[in-house]
């Protein structure tokens, strides 16, 4: 009966915890999902445990939940060097109360959905690289008592709409680009020390009207007018570094503040700013040597000034070149402009369409094609001959999120020098007509798929491929062992080896532009209010993983190499479940080679079935690396031309097509 009573509570208690997982949320699990998507860069892998399959976060780094596990109430994640937007999304997760990304390298601007946190208590994004204004909407959050947004490139005023911030403690908005006026101003002739004690809440407006605030750092901004009475006497406050009228607090120069607005602290409708007032100087006489200087410095000032205009206007009269996805809207021009991450790509070649249109015959000569991309071969002019992938993708579904992915595979292919890795060229991407394209080195003999099962079979002989089997083995040591962070193909196959006019292999990842066109096509409105979700995993990690899925992959491409069967054939199943039985057994071992080859080596067989045995092992820990793969290669197999003279007669000919 004992047994019984014990089986029963175990049952109850699973039953629970199913119970409590099953009624978490999803869309706060989507939120935290969304969030990792629109991080394309995590050096640290501290997000590698966000598994969207798991319908429980709350074991997920950085996160915690309330004691039933039935709600998010807090993620800090700080100091981990994140790169990306801070997705809106986070705005449905309402029973928050801290949202701390301090010291990381988010882009773009404060999504005014974190107005939406009405539980919220400390909001701190300080110490990342965000840009634009701050939200009014932040003036919802009623109960928040620490706002953080320190250390960015915010920029216009700050709203009046943070005196809403009845509970709020520490403001702290230091080291930005804020301009405007302090919005503080008091109504009625009260000291400083009246403030929240005897005011009337009805006469006091901004900052005035937040009754605890002890903490207030506007420090280093380009704030002008004057610093109100009623934050003068805080317990800590700090003033300095801005363009404000106030002799005992030191400023910035004059020469600082004259682009910056002295009267309103609204930021400016109209594409260009009016002339803005400066301080005035006084009307006294002056030596000749300093009006002079001020003359100079005037002009210094009002050039660079008309500069940074000239920039703004070419900016502002240019289509943008990246949407933030969740700012979509019907009219083009309430879309929000993301200019993300132009050092990414500032060592890698950028091609026009021009010259590549010139280059590939206006795009007529095409040489590849799938639903997903088309292949055109072109000649630079007194270049070499490139192969042009272009991405077949339509601009309404090219989202913020996909182009990140975009620099990110181009920079990651950009790194790659080695001569049995397709060497990346440059890249395309322009506005109108919409085109992302990758320039590659041309490789002239096609692919090794197509000389294995459509070409002439006597073309590729045994030492020929051993050759390529060589070649591919001493480009996988170079991507997984050579590089940090190490690189792996996306679909290790023989249509990823591209053959040069010599035979040398070469590895090149066209598969990886795939799963772009696959996520934009699935979800064309990116993150919406449906649900859908743009997968984006981190590159360098889901790599840094898929180590072991190439060896594998190495493994069934040595098998198709030496025997010129396809991986599957509907007839015949899986290569591999067909080969197995040959294998271990050297008595038929020969039945795996290709027919069509006269003649082979049977101790290299023996070998390249030896570690097709250890890269398919189902056990992860038994298979080799490619160094260790690349070392029983090259130490055993004999590629020279003697030994393909002793084995063929017809290797004369061979050699004589060949050279």
């Amino acid at each position: 009966m004992r047994p019984y009573i014990y089986f029963l509570l175990l049952f109850l208690g699973y039953g629970v915890s199913l119970a409590t997982c099953s009624f978490f949320p999803t869309n706060e699990v989507w939120a935290l999902t969304t969030f990792k998507e629109a991080i394309y860069e995590d050096p640290h892998l501290v997000l590698s445990n966000w598994n969207a399959l798991d319908a429980d976060p709350c074991n997920w780094f950085g996160i915690t939940c309330n004691p039933e596990r039935q709600h998010v109430t807090k993620i800090n994640i700080t100091g981990s060097s994140l790169k990306g937007f801070l997705a809106p999304e986070i705005g449905q997760i309402t029973n928050l109360l801290e949202l701390t990304l301090h010291d990381n390298n988010l882009i773009g601007t404060i999504p005014k959905e974190l107005g939406f946190l009405k539980s919220l208590k400390v909001l701190d994004l300080g110490m990342n690289q965000l840009t634009g204004p701050i939200p009014p909407e932040l003036g919802n959050l009623s109960g928040v008592t620490k706002l953080n947004l320190q250390s960015n490139r915010l920029t216009g005023s700050l709203p009046a709409e943070l005196g809403n911030l009845e509970n709020l403690q520490e403001l702290i908005l230091d080291r930005n680009k804020l301009q405007g006026t302090v919005p503080a101003a008091s109504n009625t002739a009260f000291s400083a020390k009246m403030h929240g004690m005897y005011a009337s809440r009805s006469n006091l407006t901004g900052l005035c009207r937040s009754s605890r605030l002890k903490v207030v750092d506007v420090s280093y901004n380009y704030l002008v007018g004057s610093i109100p009475k009623c934050l003068t006497n805080l317990p800590n406050a700090s003033f300095q570094g801005n363009c404000l009228r106030d002799k005992d607090v030191k400023q910035r120069p004059s020469t600082q503040c004259g682009a910056f607005p002295s009267k309103s602290h609204q930021v400016p409708k109209s594409k260009h700013r009016p002339t803005e007032d400066v301080p005035k100087h006084q009307k006294e006489s002056k030596p000749t040597w300093l009006l002079a200087l001020e003359i100079a410095t005037g002009i210094t000032v009002g050039s660079l000034f008309l500069v940074a205009l000239r920039t703004a206007f070419h900016r502002c009269n240019s289509k943008p070149a990246i949407i933030i996805p969740w700012k979509k809207s019907a009219s083009e021009k309430e879309q929000l402009a993301v200019y993300v991450d132009s050092e990414l790509l500032k060592d890698v070649t950028k091609y026009s369409r021009q010259e590549l249109e010139v280059a590939c015959e206006d795009f007529s000569n095409i040489i590849g094609s799938s639903l997903d991309s088309l292949v055109y071969k072109g000649t630079m002019k007194g270049g070499p001959e490139i192969a042009v992938i272009s991405l077949s993708i339509k601009e309404e579904h090219w989202t913020g999120y996909l182009e990140l992915y975009f620099q990110r595979e181009v920079a990651d292919l950009a790194r790659l020098n080695h001569d049995s890795v397709g060497k990346l060229l440059g890249y395309c991407r322009e506005i109108s007509p919409f085109t992302r394209m990758l320039v590659f080195e041309y490789a002239s003999n096609g692919t090794l798929h197509e000389h294995l099962h459509y070409g002439e079979g006597s073309q590729l002989s045994w030492t020929r491929r051993m050759r390529i089997i060589l070649g591919i083995a001493r480009g996988l040591k170079y991507l997984h062992a050579e590089l940090e962070p190490p690189f792996t193909i996306s679909e290790l196959n023989s249509s990823a080896v591209y053959l040069t006019e010599d035979f040398s292999p070469k590895l090149v990842d066209f598969e990886s532009w795939k799963t772009i066109i696959a996520r934009s096509e699935k979800n064309s409105g990116s993150i919406g209010s449906n649900g859908a979700m743009c997968l984006l995993p981190n590159s360098v990690e889901n790599r840094h993983l898929d180590i072991q899925g190439n060896i594998h992959a190495f493994g069934i491409l040595l098998l198709e190499i030496i025997s010129g069967r396809p991986p599957f054939c509907k007839d015949r199943g899986s290569l591999i479940d067909w080969a197995k039985d040959y294998l271990e057994l050297p008595e038929v071992m020969s039945h795996i080679v290709d027919p069509e080859l006269k003649h082979f080596t049977f101790d290299d067989l023996k070998l390249i079935c030896e570690i097709i045995s250890l890269c398919i092992h189902p056990d992860i820990s038994r298979r080799p690396s490619m160094q260790e793969i690349s070392l029983m290669l090259e130490s055993s197999i004999d590629t020279s031309v003697s030994i393909e003279l002793k084995s063929s007669s017809l290797a004369w000919a061979e050699l004589a097509l060949s050279s």
